[in-house]
């Protein structure tokens, strides 16, 4: 009896903390609203992107961008498919990139990040040090580029995946995790029951740590994916041009013939019929395709993974 009185003294205790700290009618509307209308602000100029690739260049020069086409037009995209080879081999690039730099990255960043956040660590500071003199300062373009370029990475995937490999910013949120998630008691009890370094990583430390490397990995894919300015540096060959490049050349030339800077002749006979503006939106959505596809499979590893940062960083 005395038990049953303590464990419902002990809900009620816990249903008044809960009201106390539940959130009223009026503040719940009110924070609902101002969601929605930020989620809505979010997406209204991906809507118009959508809603500008799809309308008449004519229009678009007369009357500006709307959200609802007055004359719906695929002419952009028309226009893109004279290049569809160049396109998918830009793409296949661009994923290839993607997908092998975001793993390599993540298991290079999590191998540097494990050993300094454990406090048996020698030399700890030292390294976290290292990681954070690079956030600083850096070589500069010249020694950069004569660097990759005497090492033979010109021209190969390789300079497009090792810049941004590792980034130090990544490495001190991931140590961060490490130090204040994974209770070091749990890695000396593996080691207890005879857990090598390699399996306590493998086994223990990666499937504790799906948040942060959800939300490093979804960090690194944008990175891989938006970069065109190390193929501008280091890529010649047009097999090799990754699809961001590919639309900035696009767009490049698409404003050269619009500056007025070409010739009367070749001006006047293509900005009649040169899907400009609406090319340009065109080309914007097919580059933020397949990360809109991704993203939703990481929308609940990347909250938890900044909450953890927020929380205890």
């Amino acid at each position: 009896m005395e038990e049953v009185v303590k464990s419902s003294a002990v809900i009620r205790r816990k249903s008044k903390i809960y009201h106390a700290n539940a959130m009223s009618p009026v503040s719940y509307y009110v924070l609902v609203t101002l969601l929605g209308l930020t989620s809505l602000l979010c997406v209204l100029p991906l809507l118009l992107v959508i809603s500008v690739s799809f309308s008449a260049e004519s229009n678009i020069l007369r009357d500006g961008y709307r959200f609802i086409p007055e004359v719906f037009s695929v002419e952009a995209y028309r226009f893109l498919i004279d290049d569809l080879d160049k396109i998918t081999t830009g793409y296949g690039i661009s994923i290839l990139v993607t997908v092998v730099g975001t793993f390599l990255s993540l298991l290079v960043t999590s191998l540097f990040a494990y050993p300094v956040s454990r406090p048996d660590f020698p030399y700890r500071n030292q390294f976290s040090f290292i990681v954070f003199f690079t956030m600083l300062f850096g070589g500069g373009l010249v020694p950069w580029y004569l660097l990759y370029t005497q090492a033979g990475l010109k021209n190969t995937l390789l300079a497009l995946i090792i810049p941004h490999l590792v980034v130090p910013f990544n490495v001190i949120i991931m140590r961060i995790f490490f130090t204040n998630t994974i209770p070091h008691a749990l890695i000396e009890s593996a080691k207890i029951d005879g857990a090598g370094e390699l399996r306590i990583y493998s086994k223990i430390i990666l499937p504790l740590s799906l948040p942060v490397l959800a939300t490093i990995g979804l960090f690194q894919m944008l990175a891989f994916w938006n970069d065109w300015y190390t193929s501008l540096i280091f890529i010649n060959n047009p097999k090799l041009v990754s699809l961001q490049y590919l639309l900035y050349k696009v767009i490049s030339d698409l404003n050269y013939i619009n500056s007025g800077t070409a010739t009367i002749q070749a001006a006047n006979a293509v900005q009649e019929t040169l899907p400009s503006e609406t090319a340009k939106m065109a080309m914007a959505v097919i580059g933020i395709g397949p990360i809109i596809m991704v993203y939703p499979f990481l929308q609940n590893y990347l909250v938890k993974g900044l909450t953890v940062g927020s929380v205890k960083g």
